[in-house]
């Protein structure tokens, strides 16, 4: 989830007037069924933010409506289970051919040519910097620089979380909730982020959510919390492997510092799958983090964390001010 940013849920198709009258959750699903109005179809793009064909994305800014809003295209993944009939019924147009190689043009039928497309509306600011392509900077931050710098920082911003208590409260999202441990301090809900299309395991990537409210990021987590940690360890990898038959050692267990959003939450992805932000600049394996807790309760709170921020992220503006840029 996934998935998110600071003012809103970034991977999650807001259900506005940019989504329709089914209220689209951004796979081209209304509540489980047919969308019955896209808000693609009426979607003017005014420029391109960023592409990789690597990835094989492009993020385009755009209106609906006279309203911001910021699509992402993906090509799906080829799926194993749909290889036949793909090679089977697809055209092909000759590119090149010289001896043993040839290089064609396919053109697979259009329930096998799927691009997942994810539509951010109302979109603000914040979220077109987000996929802008920017230069990025390495911060290396103390305990006393969180203290006196990203902490108030964080307290003066708008960071709304009211999607991830939709999410908990069971008022959004309630059907695709993978599994739930219900207790309120070392509970938590387990779901698929929305950068996972859930039809290959190769790219699976879950995002489980606490149910307790008040911790905002590693920074905040001391010994106390070690059996909340532990908990999504156990239940969390388990729940995997029985519904995915994904055994623990082929999954990838991590907290982003800094997180996409101030709730705490853990990732869980496949160990074949490089997801966005699993570099060791932002990525803390949780079996790490909790030996570094039981080792030392206020490890998170005094040593210093190293974390990347993009040359338009007001954060960063706040270090340079500080001089420690």
């Amino acid at each position: 989830m996934a998935a998110a940013v600071e003012e809103s849920a970034p991977k999650r198709l807001k259900q506005d007037s940019c989504a329709g009258a089914g209220g689209d959750d951004g796979d081209g699903e209304t509540n489980g069924g047919p969308a019955v109005l896209s808000p693609v179809s009426g979607f003017k793009p005014e420029r391109v933010l960023r592409d990789s064909a690597r990835e094989k994305t492009v993020f385009v800014h755009g209106k609906v409506e006279e309203q911001e809003a910021v699509i992402i295209l993906e090509k799906t993944p080829i799926s194993q289970d749909t290889l036949e009939e793909m090679l089977k019924t697809s055209t092909v147009k000759l590119e090149m051919k010289n001896d043993i190689y040839s290089t064609y043009q396919l053109q697979a039928p259009p329930h096998l040519n799927e691009i997942k497309t994810t539509v951010i509306c109302p979109a603000t600011e914040k979220h077109v910097k987000k996929y802008l392509h920017q230069e990025t900077f390495l911060i290396e931050e103390s305990g006393d620089d969180y203290s006196a710098i990203t902490l108030p920082y964080i307290s003066s911003q708008s960071f709304s979380v009211q999607w991830v208590y939709n999410i908990l409260e069971k008022k959004a999202e309630a059907d695709r909730i993978v599994f739930e441990d219900p207790d309120l301090n070392v509970g938590f809900v387990l779901l698929p982020d929305f950068k996972w299309n859930q039809k290959q395991l190769d790219d699976l990537y879950l995002i489980a959510i606490v149910h307790r409210r008040g911790i905002k990021s590693l920074r905040d987590l001391t010994s106390d919390d070690l059996p909340l940690l532990k908990n999504i360890q156990k239940k969390g990898l388990e729940a995997v492997q029985k519904r995915y038959s994904i055994p623990p050692s082929k999954l990838r267990v991590y907290l982003h510092y800094q997180p996409s959003y101030y709730h705490l939450h853990v990732h869980i992805t496949s160990l074949d799958y490089e997801a966005p932000g699993c570099g060791v600049e932002r990525a803390h394996l949780l079996s790490d983090v909790i030996q570094n807790l039981q080792a030392d309760s206020r490890y998170y709170r005094s040593r210093t964390i190293t974390f990347p921020l993009r040359a338009d992220d007001a954060l960063l503006l706040k270090f340079r001010e500080a001089g420690k840029l």
